[in-house]
């Protein structure tokens, strides 16, 4: 009779986890970084693949081209940005101008505790980007209009419950946010955020007008 040979354990394969979205997420994420800080044109695909640890192969799945990727960025998180620094503070507010405000006050602490001002995502890519390409322009247009006509909406509510009398609405939405706008422009390249104090105070006093109208 033939002895059996003992049966050796089975090795237990390891699987490898294929998780496409949380690569595609990951790039995503080291992009809107990149270019909002460095600009989009100073980042290479290398450099994105190397910060996201990810190969050629699978980036070039996900990403056709760079500009593919700047555009998913522009939707997804220079928008999210917007809306977080922006839109939420102004519509949870109990007034526009309290909204801004307070949307000010947390970017000037934030700045602060950096000790360094990079500026506005949103602005730093126009700035570099609107000019020469169409489909960029027409998505950071579109979150520029999604943050003036939050902070219209919140006007027009506020003229409705006798908070304030804003004759225009969306054309003091739009001086609010090209007031910030430029302020910010000023903030980075003196790396101080006075400039943003300035225009806090000066557009908080011209906001007051307008509510004072309300009580005429």
């Amino acid at each position: 009779m033939t002895k059996r040979e003992p049966q050796r354990p089975k090795r237990s394969v390891r699987r490898r986890r294929n998780d496409p979205t949380g690569l595609r997420d990951r790039v995503i994420d080291v992009a809107f970084h990149a270019f909002s800080t460095r600009g989009y044109n100073a980042v290479s695909v290398h450099d994105l693949r190397e910060a996201a640890g990810v190969s050629g192969g699978a980036y070039s799945h996900h990403f056709p081209t760079k500009k593919a990727l700047a555009l998913l960025v522009i939707e997804r998180h220079v928008l999210k940005a917007v809306r977080k620094a922006w839109i939420e503070p102004v519509v949870v507010a109990p007034t526009a101008a309290e909204g801004i405000a307070e949307a000010f006050a947390a970017i000037i602490a934030e700045l602060e505790s950096k000790q360094a001002v990079t500026g506005c995502p949103l602005n730093n890519l126009a700035l570099e980007l609107a000019g020469v390409d169409g489909d960029f322009r027409f998505a950071l247009q579109a979150v520029f209009a999604a943050w003036r006509n939050a902070l219209a909406g919140k006007m027009r509510a506020d003229n409705t419950a006798g908070k304030a009398g804003y004759a225009e609405p969306d054309t003091v939405a739009a001086f609010a946010v090209a007031a910030y706008s430029g302020a910010m422009a000023l903030a980075k390249t003196s790396q101080s955020v006075e400039p943003l104090k300035l225009c806090a105070k000066e557009l908080a006093s011209y906001l007051s007008v307008a509510a004072r109208n309300a009580s005429r």
